[in-house]
């Protein structure tokens, strides 16, 4: 076996040029954030959304004056049976996609004695079967363009965090999804990798902590960096994990979080 070869001179390891890239519910946080630095170093980014309203208005300021090569499709990843058909419009209205980044999400907050199975499941199936659904999808176009795909993962993969199981099981369940997807992947030349935010400072956390100091304060305290993550925090990992300069990284979960995961 031949390692390959160095890089040309000139190619810009770091950047995205060229590459097409599907982010999903990116109208707004991370996934927003993301597709802004995508699109910063050169690749041309489908988002998606479920309301075409909310896709129009993440399109209108991703564009800017600069014209930015983003287009927006309607799709909500629980339609499950959708998807086949959802990769095939996409390829045909946009070329094939060589990075695929599973964002969209949800979760809710409630402890086990109130949380139902139906509301269990409902988490699980944007996060999981969702994602699982829509990467099936798009497999063949990825084996095309020897592209990558890549998860949202949590510091609910890791810690215990209370009276929110369903987005723990979903969350813990996506590890396991990239190391299966990785190794069974690999040999197609797809890489397949996630990023687990930590505490992140969107709308929704600053909504979420407003009235609990108590909470922020614990956040703060498991956190060596001693600061919130940006939304752009995580966009630039997704895009040193899609790519050339990753070219060598598969199966792997890249906590961005301050040092919480491994900090005292």
């Amino acid at each position: 076996m031949q390692a390959t070869q160095s890089t040309p001179v000139g190619v810009n390891m770091f950047g995205l040029r060229g590459q097409h890239v599907v982010i999903t519910g990116a109208t707004s946080g991370l996934g927003l954030a993301t597709a802004r630095c995508c699109l910063a170093v050169g690749a041309k980014v489908t988002i998606t959304g479920t309301s075409q309203a909310k896709i129009d208005a993440a399109i209108e300021g991703l564009r800017g004056d600069k014209c930015a090569d983003v287009a927006g499709m309607v799709f909500d990843v629980t339609d499950f049976e959708r998807a086949e058909g959802f990769a095939a419009e996409v390829e045909r209205l946009h070329g094939p996609v060589s990075v695929l980044i599973n964002n969209a999400g949800r979760t809710i907050k409630k402890p086990i004695r109130e949380m139902t199975v139906s509301e269990f499941q409902a988490v699980n199936d944007i996060h999981v079967t969702g994602a699982y659904a829509l990467t099936r999808a798009f497999v063949d176009q990825l084996a095309k363009t020897h592209g990558s795909v890549l998860f949202v993962a949590s510091m609910a993969s890791f810690l215990g965090v209370p009276d929110v199981i369903g987005y723990t099981a979903a969350k813990s369940a996506l590890t396991g999804m990239v190391r299966g997807l990785a190794g069974e992947l690999a040999p197609e030349g797809i890489r397949v990798n996630a990023v687990a935010p930590g505490w992140i400072d969107t709308p929704l956390f600053q909504s979420a902590t407003a009235k609990d100091p108590a909470r922020v304060a614990k956040i703060n305290s498991r956190i060596p960096m001693k600061r919130f993550g940006t939304p752009e925090d995580i966009g630039w990992a997704m895009v040193y994990l899609a790519s050339p300069a990753a070219g060598y990284v598969t199966g792997q979960v890249l906590a961005v979080d301050g040092g919480a995961v491994s900090g005292f």
